[in-house]
């Protein structure tokens, strides 16, 4: 199956369909080194080797129970993505994540908006009943975004992760291919 390609783009900004020319790029502009507030957001590694980070995203873009959109500013840095993976196409469900890796692209609703129009490619472009999502509890800002997106909490993994010395919660979430609808019918009318 072929990957469907396709682009957006808001404020100078591109999320566009991950390359394997990206690859390098992908890593020197985002792990060299990887900003710790991404990894406390994140729940990552601190650091990773160039070929961990090369032969994922290589691995990444060939897999076709996944999409990987990356976010280009004007000057041509990769600054965020924003991915469906894990993909089942029979229950046609996924796994959503995203991350904006550079700070000076954070704080512009860069993230709110790349959430927004990868959660409609994966429901009118790949047709998926559901697309699901975990956040931790101190990220109020993506938290807030989801819901804004049309996600719903759907359960908690109580103090499943830790925040510096302080345990946290694993919040789950999700939407529904009919609250998608509705949530769509909201905000323009009619699909």
């Amino acid at each position: 199956m072929n990957k469907t390609d396709k682009s957006w783009s808001k404020d100078g900004f591109l999320l566009r369909l991950a390359r394997p020319e990206d690859a390098q790029s992908y890593y020197s502009q985002n792990f060299c080194p990887l900003d710790q507030e991404v990894v406390r957001l994140t729940g990552s590694r601190e650091s990773y080797t160039q070929e961990e980070v090369v032969g994922f995203f290589l691995q990444c873009i060939q897999d076709k129970d996944r999409y990987d959109f990356l976010m280009i500013a004007e000057d041509g840095r990769i600054v965020g993505e924003s991915v469906i993976n894990e993909i089942d196409w029979e229950v046609r469900s996924a796994n959503f994540r995203i991350v904006i890796f550079q700070p000076d692209a954070q704080g512009k609703g860069l993230g709110s908006w790349a959430v927004q129009v990868t959660r409609d490619f994966a429901f009118e472009e790949l047709q998926l009943h559901r697309l699901s999502l975990d956040v931790f509890s101190f990220n109020e800002r993506a938290r807030k975004a989801y819901l804004a997106a049309g996600f719903r909490e759907e359960g908690r993994l109580r103090d499943a992760v830790l925040d510096g010395k302080d345990y946290a919660d694993d919040i789950l979430m999700a939407i529904l291919e009919e609250e998608w609808r509705a949530c769509k019918r909201g905000k323009e009318g009619s699909l």
